[in-house]
């Protein structure tokens, strides 16, 4: 592994993909752990796809480690690893427990993941201390056979598809083997804490934001009422184009607003489902109010946020179960004091107050979605409220500095240095 070995232990981060736009909430954290002295050494499932990088991935130092994303591109890695880690005393565990795992899940996925976990325990730095995975279903995989092999504790932080989209046998083996889980909704907490026979494994730990990247936006005043076509209320939504995020609801709620008010929408993010929705949005008869402008890093997302007067996100949960947990980009949004609509699925209420700092619709109610929007965009008093309401919650109450000296303490961080002569 491509990796300084300092004389402080590592902690082995093994994530899906690194760098990713998509995944602020990630990079907010390894470089929150890094100030706090954690020596990380990351891994990586997949090589990065975005073209672009957020400011915060830039700050994070720790070495990255690219496993090889399919086992055939480089089979000559995966065998010196299992050469390297065939002899080691837990590689006869971990090896009866993915045959035990394969033949439920008889998948090239399943084959994959013990592949990428050989030469991340072959190539895992000599004084790694642990392994912490994000996401319970394949990072976690990949950590747990690997850690078995090595004779290491792993550790997980869940977030949302990973939980509810994985069967429950396999959430429950993992849950009973790791040392300790971190989540990041009350809902997530309380679905894991009753999967294993220890509960007090799980632990709740909102990701919050950094609000020293958010400062407050003293000056926003909200003055458009969509009265003018010069002046048109513009709305905003950051999101990746897929199913659980319900962009075509949205679209035909937008479809339905009054004539009579003038705005504009904005769309962040890539997707698979993009080509789909510009159709859709021509379809409806409302393409030339909207800007598609893919995945941008998010200095310039928060120059939208900034600009705009509604943020709104159609959150709902998919066909195959996945669906969000506490989207980042709603609290990025009220950093802003942008006003927010919302659906009240999964843990979205935990954050949006409906009619105290914000407003909540049901899932896959595009007229309801309508009423919303249409209410905001004629009171820009009421946006203003929200917004003020919104962003002083916020800050109360989700700021990651709250959360993240728990986290780093489970992880090994270093005590920080005592106090001497007459300070108190």
């Amino acid at each position: 592994m491509p990796t300084p070995e300092n004389e402080s232990p590592v902690v082995v981060v093994v994530l899906k993909g690194y760098p990713r736009l998509s995944e602020t909430f990630i990079a907010q954290e390894l470089l929150a752990l890094q100030r706090l002295g954690l020596n990380l050494a990351l891994v990586s499932l997949r090589h990065p796809t975005d073209k672009a990088i957020h400011p915060v991935h830039r700050e994070i130092t720790a070495p990255v480690n690219y496993l090889p994303e399919y086992l055939y591109q480089e089979p000559i890695r995966v065998l010196k690893g299992w050469c390297r880690v065939r002899r080691l005393t837990g590689y006869k565990k971990a090896w009866a427990v993915w045959l035990k795992d394969l033949r439920r899940d008889f998948t090239p996925n399943r084959v994959r993941r013990f592949g990428q976990a050989l030469v991340l325990a072959a190539e895992m730095p000599k004084n790694a201390a642990m392994v912490y995975a994000h996401f319970l279903h394949t990072p976690s995989s990949v950590a747990r056979y690997a850690s078995q092999m090595k004779g290491l504790d792993w550790s997980c932080s869940a977030h949302a598809k990973d939980i509810w989209t994985s069967p429950e046998w396999e959430l429950r083996e993992k849950l009973d083997d790791l040392s300790w889980l971190v989540t990041c909704t009350s809902v997530n907490a309380d679905y894991l804490s009753g999967l294993v026979s220890d509960p007090s494994k799980v632990s709740l730990m909102y990701h919050g934001l950094d609000l020293s990247r958010f400062a407050d936006f003293a000056d926003r005043t909200h003055v458009r009422d969509g009265s003018e076509a010069a002046s048109p209320v513009e709305i905003v939504s950051v999101g990746r184009a897929v199913a659980k995020k319900g962009y075509d609801d949205l679209l035909k709620a937008l479809a339905g607003l009054p004539v009579d008010l003038n705005w504009t929408f904005t769309h962040i993010g890539g997707g698979p489902l993009l080509g789909a929705l510009r159709e859709q949005a021509a379809a409806l008869g409302i393409a030339e109010k909207i800007d598609w402008r893919g995945a941008l890093p998010q200095e310039k997302v928060l120059k939208a946020l900034q600009q705009a007067d509604i943020f709104v996100l159609a959150s709902r949960i998919a066909e195959d179960g996945d669906r969000d947990g506490l989207p980042n980009v709603l609290m990025e949004a009220q950093s802003q004091k942008t006003a927010v609509v919302a659906t009240n699925v999964s843990a979205i209420p935990e954050l949006i107050i409906d009619g105290e700092t914000g407003l909540l619709v049901p899932e896959r109610d595009p007229g309801a979605m309508t009423v919303a929007l249409t209410r905001l965009l004629r009171e820009p008093a009421l946006r203003q409220q929200f917004a003020e309401t919104g962003n002083k919650r916020l800050r109360e109450l989700f700021d990651a500095n709250r959360w993240i000296g728990s986290l780093a303490e489970k992880l090994g961080a270093p005590s920080p240095p005592r106090k001497t002569g007459t300070d108190p």
